[in-house]
């Protein structure tokens, strides 16, 4: 099973993007993101890769405000804001995206259950035996998610910062403290970055009504504050971008749902649509009704649905579906864009589902996206690639981040959580050897991974941890063996009265065929010789012979059932004895405490390597000033970044 970061060849920035040059000249780029307290800031080092490089390329910093805010699926939870962390047990189901936060090394990257599994953890014995452990053992490390509590639905941009700020405020306090707590060099120096940075994030909520403000007051800002120095770029938000009236319809971010509309392509763009979700979650056309389209109206006030269009008139699948008569079709982009205004103002906005959002705005930008960020992607070119020829859509700059390697240069000390102390084998140590070791950590943890794997049997195991040095298991293994021995023993000495059973069985089964025979024997004598005969004093004789050979075998059979009965009280005295059973109980103790060890071994393997992998591909911009207030980490990670292109068409 391969967890660790998966390996590329390194890419001179300067030829990507004058690659880019040569397909999209001038096409500004595009980061939009749901939250501002994630990743984002950190394509500021593309805005300064281009700014070195001479170029004019513009760099917009955008909210995807259109987005619903989370909410935590199961349950009447109440009403209001809260943050959860994710686990594969009472948040399996939880996603969020406006309002996730990371703590320094952490990561959404929960140890599954099927992944404990795999690694030979009894997953069954362990929710049996303690109810709730798999609630914190599958938790991801070093990450929580603000939800909407309730059923009611909002997007960002209807979502007032009020009623949130305060679960949002304390969830990335909550993650600035985690971080604080795991830097042990000059902690004064980060503190200070740390108040700047929660200081900045209060007064911007002062001035903001939604969230959708908030998050774009803090845009620029806080591309900076992780850069150490002013960042050149544009902001907007995808209500502003999709704003659906008279005026914008014709732009080329709107073309899409031209084809959607027009009577030449509106089969094939359906169709098209349907084949690239298909064998997903994600619902084909039909299943939002007759007329739907990829896409959703967001009404200002009334929410976001689906948009349908038939003959006669639309719908919106807002919470309240809305309708809109239609003289006729609508057969143009145009003619849906006036009769939207017309019911509803020139605010609406018209915004792709997860497929179709990427190839309206890749029409005008060039979107920038970090490695495994936006996993609908392949979805998006499968569809765009039946709908339009090669090069009428921007490709995609995917940015691939090492910030691990990057600490070669900070001048830091880590005092590390326990989750990492134990597979780096120290406690505390300084940037330049962790970013000499992980790699190296990586490789061992993978290793022990297999190992874990391969050891099946609870004995095996409890060997292996004696053989690793690992606590006190070379003691519990010593006992563990007695215990496993006296079992074995015992059970040598089960399968020997067992097979006396079986054997004293078989002769009974013997017996009792022989006494069947005899007594159909005497039958039979009794028909030819006695039954309405005169027998004679010899056949009297005979008869009572027969009769005395059938009490005979009655005997020999009542002997074996009583033998086979007293090695029947035999066996249950040796297994079910309170010696033996106080044997058993304590063996099931020590196994129990190895299922427990092995699923936090588990639990370090896969935070040491595919956490700290996703923690990589996607860090938390704020990080960066807290550990090096320099700007050295930031400038270091953006300037080894990789860059390259990827088609969508």
């Amino acid at each position: 099973m391969q967890v660790g970061c998966r390996t590329q060849a390194k890419k001179n920035q300067r030829e990507v993007l004058e690659e880019l040059d040569r397909l999209a000249p001038g096409v500004p780029l595009l980061a939009l993101g749901q939250t501002i307290f994630w990743d984002e800031p950190m394509k500021g080092g593309v805005a300064l890769a281009l700014q070195e490089m001479g170029s004019n390329r513009t760099l917009v910093a955008g909210i995807h405000d259109t987005d619903y805010f989370a909410r935590l699926p199961g349950g009447d939870q109440g009403a209001g804001y809260a943050a959860f962390p994710h686990n594969d047990t009472t948040t399996q189901a939880l996603w969020s995206a406006a309002g996730e936060f990371s703590s320094l090394f952490g990561s959404e990257t929960v140890i599954t259950k099927d992944l404990l599994a795999a690694s030979g953890v009894r997953v069954a014995k362990v929710q049996r035996e303690r109810p709730g452990h798999l609630d914190q053992v599958t938790e991801a490390f070093g990450w929580r998610g603000v939800v909407r509590l309730g059923d009611h639905t909002q997007t960002v941009a209807e979502t007032p910062v009020g009623p949130v700020f305060k679960a949002l405020f304390q969830t990335l306090q909550w993650a600035v403290d985690q971080t604080l707590s795991h830097i042990s060099g000059h902690p004064e120096r980060a503190r200070e970055a740390a108040d700047r940075l929660l200081d900045t994030v209060c007064k911007a909520s002062e001035s903001a009504t939604h969230l959708s403000d908030f998050y774009h007051s803090l845009a620029e800002t806080l591309y900076s504050f992780a850069a150490g120095e002013s960042i050149p770029l544009a902001t907007t938000r995808t209500t502003e971008l999709l704003r659906f009236n008279r005026s914008t319809a014709h732009l080329p971010r709107f073309d899409l749902v031209e084809q959607f509309l027009s009577p030449k392509s509106r089969d094939r763009s359906r169709d098209a649509y349907d084949q690239a979700v298909r064998g997903t979650e994600m619902y084909t056309l039909d299943r939002f009704g007759t007329g739907a389209l990829p896409f959703d109206l967001v009404i200002p006030g009334l929410g976001r649905g689906t948009l349908r269009v038939g003959h006669r008139g639309i719908i919106v699948m807002t919470p309240l579906p809305q309708f809109i008569t239609l003289k006729r079709p609508i057969s143009t982009v145009g003619e849906l864009a006036e009769a939207i205004e017309r019911k509803f103002g020139p605010e609406c906005v018209l915004v792709g589902k997860a497929v179709t959002l990427v190839g309206m705005l890749a029409k005008e930008f060039v979107f920038v996206f970090h490695e495994g960020a936006s996993g609908y992607i392949p979805r998006t070119r499968a569809l765009l690639q039946r709908i339009y020829s090669s090069g009428e859509i921007h490709p995609v700059l995917r940015v691939r981040y090492s910030p691990w390697d990057a600490l070669e240069h900070c001048c830091q000390w880590f005092k590390l959580p326990a989750e990492l102390a134990s597979t780096f084998g120290a406690e505390e140590l300084c940037a330049p050897s962790f970013a000499g070791r992980w790699h190296q950590v990586q490789s061992d943890q993978e290793a022990r991974l297999q190992a874990l794997q391969n050891l099946r049997r609870p004995i095996d195991f409890i060997r292996w941890l004696a053989a690793e040095g690992l606590g006190s298991w070379e003691v519990l293994a010593a006992e563990y063996e007695f215990l496993h021995e006296r079992l074995n023993r015992l059970s040598q000495e089960v399968e020997a009265v067992r097979q006396s059973k079986r054997q004293i069985w078989s002769e009974a089964k013997l017996l009792k065929a022989a006494r069947n025979r005899r007594q159909n024997e005497l039958g039979e004598h009794w028909r030819a010789a006695i039954f309405e005969k005169n027998p004679t004093a010899d056949q009297l004789a005979e008869r009572e012979r027969r009769l005395s050979e059938i009490r005979d075998l009655d005997d020999q059979i009542a002997q074996k059932k009583a033998a086979w009965s007293q090695l029947q009280h035999d066996q249950e005295e040796l297994t079910g004895s309170p010696e033996i059973m106080e044997v058993h109980a304590r063996r099931r103790q020590i196994e129990l405490e190895a299922e427990l060890k092995r699923i936090k071994l588990v639990r370090q393997v896969i935070i040491a390597t595919k956490g700290l992998c996703k923690a990589g591909y996607r860090p938390s911009a704020w990080w960066f000033p807290l550990v090096c207030p320099d700007g050295t980490w930031f400038k270091e990670t953006t300037q080894r970044a990789t860059y390259y292109l990827e088609s969508l068409t």
